[in-house]
């Protein structure tokens, strides 16, 4: 393994997550290994856990484009922080409605 794989595997997923000024893409791998790249559009607290939301820059069966995906985070004292993909339609549309609130706030408050 090179220096700079070592590097990224130190630096907690959470970590780059919450990284207001992180601009590279995030690689993901499934199951199978696979791995897919997205770009991070918001990190969502909702009912005591975050969520965050990604846009593929892949193409992926089902995902239209410029549509993100949400995502749980899932954190541990004693693992690495992962992500699940979120399959309840009722989280799925709470988290969008919570981003569009955050957005509008932001935007308003520039503009």
């Amino acid at each position: 393994m090179d220096e700079k794989n070592m590097e990224q595997e130190e630096i907690d997923l959470l970590d780059i997550l919450l990284d207001e000024e992180n601009e590279e893409p995030i690689v993901l791998f499934d199951e199978q290994d696979n791995p897919t790249t997205f770009e991070q559009a918001a990190i969502i607290p909702l009912e005591e856990k975050l969520y965050c939301i990604l846009v593929p820059v892949d193409k992926i069966d089902g995902v239209g484009e410029n549509e993100g995906v949400v995502f749980e985070i899932i954190t541990s004292d004693t693992e690495p922080t992962t992500l699940n993909v979120e399959t309840s339609d009722e989280i799925i549309d709470k988290v969008f409605e919570k981003y569009e609130q955050l957005f509008d706030e932001e935007y308003r408050l520039k503009s």
